[in-house]
C-alpha cells in the first residue's frame, strides 16, 4: 500500500491521528522536501513519529518514482507531504503511476494554505484562481500571474498568490557542466512579491494601460500560517512591499470586492487603518 499523508502547516503534531497511525505501520517513510517546508526540521518529525524519514527531493520524486513504488508493491510505504497531498501536481502523478502498476493507495488529508488563508478573515468562497509568483531574474521577468490577478479582481474575487521556493536548485553554469552543486535555498517574501507586482504596474502604465491593480489596492501578507509565530498584515500593495513578516513561508492575497465583515476582519491586521478608509470601502458589497 502507498499512503500519501498530509502533515498540515505547523509542526510535527499537526499530522492527523489517522496519518500518524499509517506512518507508524509503514516500513519506509519518505518526506517530500521541495514544494513546501515545515517550521520544524526532519529530526523533530522523526522523534515524534518514531520513524526514520527519507528525504525525497524533486529529483527523487520526478526521476526515481518507480523505486518508491516498487517498495510499495511489497510493503507499506508512506509519502509525507507538507499541507495536503494534492497541493502539488507531482503527487497526482505518483498516484497515476501507482494505479498503472496495480499498487493500492490511500490519501490522508490535512490542512493546507489553500484553506488556512481564511485565518485573515477573507471568505474562502470569494477567492478566484490561485496564482504562483516566481522569482524574476535579470533575463526572465514573466507577468502572466498579473493578468490572472487582474481577471479575478475584475470578477470581484480575491487572489491567493503562492510565492516561489527555490530548494536544491543549480546555477546555469553548474547545470551545463553537470556538477551536482546546489544553490542555497531561497524563499520569496511578501516584500519581494509586492515589489514585482509594483514593477508590473509601472510597466503597464508605460504601455499606456491603467491596470486594475495599483499601489493602493488592499492586500494581505501572511507568514508561517499554522505556526505559533504566524503573522498577518493587511494594507495597500505598497505597504506590503515594506512590511516585515520574518522567516518563510510567505503568501500574499490581492483582494477583490469585499463584504463588510471581511473588511472588519482585515482591520484587525492593518498596517495603517487609514488605508482602509481611503481605499477599501468603495469596493465593498
Amino acid at each position: 500500500m502507498l499512503y500519501l499523508v498530509g502533515l498540515g502547516l505547523g509542526d510535527a503534531k499537526d499530522i492527523t491521528v489517522k496519518g500518524l497511525e499509517a506512518v507508524r505501520r509503514c516500513r519506509r517513510v519518505y518526506l517530500e522536501a521541495y514544494t513546501s517546508i515545515l517550521t520544524v526540521g526532519k529530526e523533530a518529525l522523526e522523534e515524534f513519529y518514531g520513524k526514520e524519514l527519507i528525504l525525497a527531493d524533486r529529483e527523487t520524486v520526478e526521476q526515481e518514482a518507480d523505486s518508491i513504488l516498487e517498495e510499495a508493491d511489497v510493503c507499506d510505504v508512506a509519502f509525507l507531504v507538507v499541507g495536503d497531498p494534492f497541493g502539488a501536481t507531482t503527487h497526482s502523478d505518483l498516484i497515476l503511476r501507482a494505479v498503472k502498476l496495480g499498487i493500492p493507495y490511500k490519501v490522508i488529508h490535512n490542512a493546507s494554505i489553500m484553506n488556512a488563508v481564511g485565518c485573515c478573515g477573507l471568505q474562502l468562497y470569494r477567492f478566484g484562481e490561485t496564482v504562483s509568483i516566481v522569482f524574476w531574474t535579470d533575463t526572465w521577468k514573466p507577468e502572466s500571474f498579473f493578468d490572472k490577478i487582474e481577471k479575478n479582481r475584475q470578477n470581484g474575487m480575491h487572489t491567493l498568490c503562492l510565492l516561489d521556493i527555490k530548494v536544491k536548485e543549480q546555477s546555469l553554469e553548474n547545470l551545463m557542466k553537470g556538477r551536482k552543486i546546489y544553490e542555497p535555498p531561497r524563499y520569496m517574501s511578501v516584500n519581494q512579491a509586492a515589489e514585482q507586482l509594483l514593477a508590473v504596474v509601472r510597466n503597464r502604465r508605460l504601455q499606456g494601460e491603467e491596470p486594475e491593480i495599483t499601489e493602493d489596492t488592499i492586500c494581505v501578507g501572511l507568514a508561517r500560517v499554522g505556526a505559533p509565530d504566524q503573522k498577518i498584515a493587511s494594507g495597500t500593495l505598497y505597504q506590503m512591499s515594506t512590511v516585515e513578516l520574518g522567516g518563510p513561508l510567505h503568501s500574499l492575497i490581492v483582494t477583490g470586492t469585499m463584504h463588510p465583515l471581511e473588511l472588519e476582519m482585515l482591520k484587525l491586521f492593518s498596517v495603517d487603518s487609514s488605508s482602509f478608509e481611503k481605499n477599501a470601502f468603495p469596493r465593498t458589497t
